[in-house]
């Protein structure tokens, strides 16, 4: 089991620096950031941008993988967007993993543009945004005409340091977004689903679970290739609550084949409140136990 740390960009610089190396410094894998232009209730309340955090985090840090959970065609178009991350995969020397999503049609990204940015066929405008990223980073010049997007003699030299690419790890619950991610993934993310009660969370997640497995039998693809990412944040009990709490969650993760849990850094109110003590409770009495 490999664990990770998500990171809201709403820090300056200065407070958040100490949080990435802490990430590194107690032993975590990976550390991640949120890539978006506001998000639901801190839309009112400071926020960086997901792209400038990681530079900044690449260059603080020298061990763990990074990345942003995750970036969708709401705020990116795909020719500079694989500008900048070869540019990241360069300064973090190899380092990054790329979460992808769809988007959501009614969050802050999908409106803040205005007309503009009301898009239909958010399935079909993320499986071009996939495939155009993919051969982007995967070779060139490129050329491409879709519904959604053109792209004419696209260039993103030097490359990817990792080859052929970065890795892709693709947010999915449903069947066709999930058929993206057992196509195009390095790795599979789910945050589960809805619920009021953490049993019927764990179920929802099982029910996931067992939909990747099905979308990795209709393309051919391994069961046990892509690695397999739960993110906490649906969760309806704080995963780092406590340490019991958290080490609760990895055997129940581990059980259901997840390779990766990633929990949000404890904030002191709000959404993800809790105390970072328990980071270092976690980082003393669990992380070194962990079979990696």
């Amino acid at each position: 089991m490999r664990v990770g740390i998500t990171i809201l960009p709403e820090y300056r610089w200065t407070v958040a620096r100490p949080k990435w190396q802490a990430v590194e410094r107690y032993g975590f894998d990976h550390a991640w950031t949120f890539d978006h232009l506001g998000w639901r209730s801190l839309v009112d309340g400071p926020w960086f941008g997901s792209v400038p955090t990681l530079t900044a985090a690449a260059l603080a840090t020298s061990r763990i993988e990074l990345g942003p959970l995750v970036a969708s065609p709401n705020i990116r178009h795909p020719i500079p967007y694989a500008r900048e991350l070869t540019a990241l995969d360069d300064v973090s020397e190899g380092r990054l993993t790329v979460g992808l999503g769809a988007g959501s049609a009614t969050d802050y990204d999908s409106t803040v543009f205005g007309a503009d940015g009301v898009v239909s066929g958010r399935g079909r405008r993320f499986g071009e945004f996939i495939e155009l990223l993919d051969a982007l980073l995967t070779g060139e010049p490129v050329s491409w005409q879709g519904e959604y997007y053109e792209a004419v003699q696209a260039r993103v030299a030097p490359g990817c340091v990792q080859r052929p690419r970065v890795p892709f790890v693709v947010a999915a619950n449903g069947p066709k977004v999930m058929r993206l991610a057992a196509r195009f993934g390095h790795g599979w993310i789910t945050t589960g689903g809805k619920a009021e009660e953490l049993d019927g969370w764990w179920a929802a997640v099982a029910d996931v679970g067992t939909r990747f497995d099905e979308a990795l039998a209709e393309t051919g693809r391994p069961h046990g290739e892509p690695r397999r990412f739960l993110q906490t944040d649906a969760a309806p009990v704080f995963s780092l609550s406590s340490v019991e709490c958290y080490r609760d969650f990895l055997g129940r993760a581990g059980e259901l084949g997840f390779t990766d849990v990633v929990a949000p850094w404890p904030r002191s109110e709000g959404v993800f409140a809790g105390s970072e003590s328990v980071l270092e409770q976690v980082a003393a009495e669990v992380l070194p136990s962990l079979d990696r």
